[in-house]
């Protein structure tokens, strides 16, 4: 695992298409298959002792798969961190949990709202189907994005690649395998429908940024 510097952001995160694009795609959403708990996302309470390299993010463990380097991103006015990413050989992936009602549905919410924002925009959008129900697809200029959610109990699960558009067949299945892998800790405190779960980190890559900083 690679840790390196900081990092402007855009407003998207990154995935990829394998669709054709149509702006204006209007299909009747098919009915969310049933997700398989036992192959992940897990709730922290159901953690798998699985051995896999995770990096420990407090409300988040996020799968590193060998040969990619986590890169965080800071946010200079709150003096805190803003994301994580996992840069893999296909796309950067940013994998973010945010607190959702018991009765699930936020991601349902969350993809229209994405839908209309990417098209805003100017981004091609494309929706689509996983194995957690509705998935977007985008291309910005030569980006493309694709980005999957899943609901869980009193959180949500939002991942998403971004990429060149030369690596969008293979992306997908990169980011579903992270997602898949990742343990949510949601702690038990109230918290708002929306709030983004606090991100920490581990002390060897905060003391390397601190040195990055100080270096500066």
């Amino acid at each position: 695992m690679g840790i390196f510097g900081r990092k402007k952001r855009g407003r998207h995160a990154m995935a990829d298409p394998d669709e054709s694009w149509e702006e204006d795609v209007a299909e009747e959403p098919e009915e969310d298959p049933e997700p398989d708990a036992s192959e992940g996302p897990f709730d922290v309470t159901e953690a798998p002792e699985d051995g896999r390299p995770r990096i420990d993010l407090g409300s988040v463990r996020v799968p590193v798969p060998d040969g990619t380097q986590v890169q965080v991103e800071m946010d200079p006015q709150a003096g805190g961190v803003r994301a994580v990413h996992v840069v893999t050989a296909h796309g950067q992936v940013t994998v973010s949990a945010y607190a959702a009602p018991r009765s699930g549905g936020l991601w349902r919410e969350k993809i229209a709202e994405l839908t209309d924002q990417l098209r805003t925009d100017g981004a091609k959008v494309a929706p689509g189907q996983g194995e957690w129900g509705p998935e977007l697809s985008a291309l910005i200029g030569d980006v493309a994005l694709r980005f999957v959610g899943v609901d869980g109990p009193r959180w949500m699960l939002r991942g998403v690649i971004a990429g060149p558009q030369s690596m969008a067949a293979e992306a997908p299945a990169v980011l579903r395998d992270i997602v898949r892998g990742t343990i949510v800790d949601r702690g038990d405190a109230p918290m708002p429908v929306r709030t983004p779960l606090p991100i920490t980190l581990p002390d060897a890559v905060a003391e390397h940024i601190a040195q990055q900083q100080a270096q500066q």
